[in-house]
């Protein structure tokens, strides 16, 4: 849904005063290149035109803005992306890759995310390849899949960074190194910018190594970082680093505490990520499986142990008896 756009018939310095109150957009330019129009951001809406109309004249104000634009609701075809695969190919219709609003997304980034794995694995299906799955601890594209493939959507889902849980790890500098080895195996970026970011990524390890090891005034530099904030004061060769370099190092060496526990948590996490579930696995005859975990489990058909975890409606103990039968199932096959 889109809001609507307005001009106020005020003078410049009133309409700034008017926005900045009432949280508009305080300012008298926008995407049109005008004075005197404005998106009335948070009013978005689908209701008649002349609702709409009543809705703006009764905010104190605004009982003179007419209306340029008038808010306007989109319907689209929705596919359940539970019937998905982490690779965004659909259970229902082999090589058939969905992405975007139809997954039951809203939102140009969200879209964007999917359309790029959806068109990476479609592209690796053709080839016989196996499909790129960025994990959730990887980035927040990771996240949004999991969610929409193992949990489903009833309503517009947003990637809000509140559904990551180690979002601590997703700063905005580290993207490029932590997915870097995604972007070389499957070679979706030139030479040129892999090798900047080899370079970023000896840069970033050797400086944090050094801030951490390397003794100054009450401890080590890296000590006086997460002490006092003492960027400024850094050794003068790190201040010439690309900005890129030192913001990423002084987050790391800042946060190095919190990173380290969220990492060693994924490593904990690893093990029922690796445990693939047998597709032909039959969840409502499992002896001691609680009704309500075999229903989600047998609708919903994850395709590992962690996946299975994060169903709503599934507790430790069901993937307790799942792991005992998992690993009965696999000392039968090798005796």
């Amino acid at each position: 849904m889109n809001g609507q756009a307005a001009t106020l018939g005020l003078s410049s310095e009133n309409r700034r005063a008017l926005l900045a109150k009432i949280g508009f957009l305080a300012t008298d330019r926008n995407e049109w290149g005008q004075d005197g129009k404005y998106y009335i951001n948070g009013l978005s809406t689908s209701l008649p035109f002349n609702v709409q109309m009543e809705l703006v004249h009764s905010i104190p104000g605004l009982e003179q803005a007419v209306l340029l634009r008038p808010a306007y609701a989109v319907e689209y075809d929705f596919a359940p992306p539970t019937q998905m695969h982490p690779s965004l190919e659909s259970r229902k219709v082999e090589n058939l890759f969905l992405a975007g609003q139809i997954n039951g997304t809203s939102g140009y980034e969200e879209a964007a995310a999917q359309g790029l794995i959806a068109g990476v694995n479609a592209a690796l299906k053709a080839r016989g390849a196996p499909p790129l799955i960025i994990q959730r601890h990887e980035a927040y594209i990771g996240v949004l899949i999991d969610d929409l493939v193992t949990k489903g959507t009833t309503e517009p889902y947003r990637m809000f960074t509140s559904r990551a849980e180690h979002r601590l790890l997703f700063n905005h500098g580290s993207a490029e190194l932590r997915l870097f080895e995604h972007t070389k195996n499957y070679k979706l970026l030139s030479d040129s910018r892999l090798n900047r970011i080899t370079t970023k990524q000896n840069q970033v390890a050797h400086w944090e190594q050094y801030l951490e090891n390397t003794k100054s005034s009450g401890g080590s530099w890296a000590d006086a970082v997460r002490r006092d904030k003492a960027a400024a004061a850094l050794p003068a060769e790190f201040q010439t680093e690309s900005k890129e370099v030192r913001e990423e190092v002084l987050y790391r060496v800042t946060y190095r505490g919190y990173l380290e526990r969220e990492r060693r948590q994924i490593e904990k996490l690893k093990d029922v990520e690796k445990i693939k579930v047998p597709s032909s696995l039959d969840y409502l005859a499992i002896p001691g499986l609680r009704k309500e975990s075999a229903l989600k489990l047998h609708q919903l058909r994850p395709e590992n142990l962690g996946q299975a975890s994060r169903i709503s409606g599934v507790n430790p103990a069901d993937i307790s008896i799942l792991m005992v039968l998992i690993a009965a199932g696999l000392r039968d096959k090798k005796s």
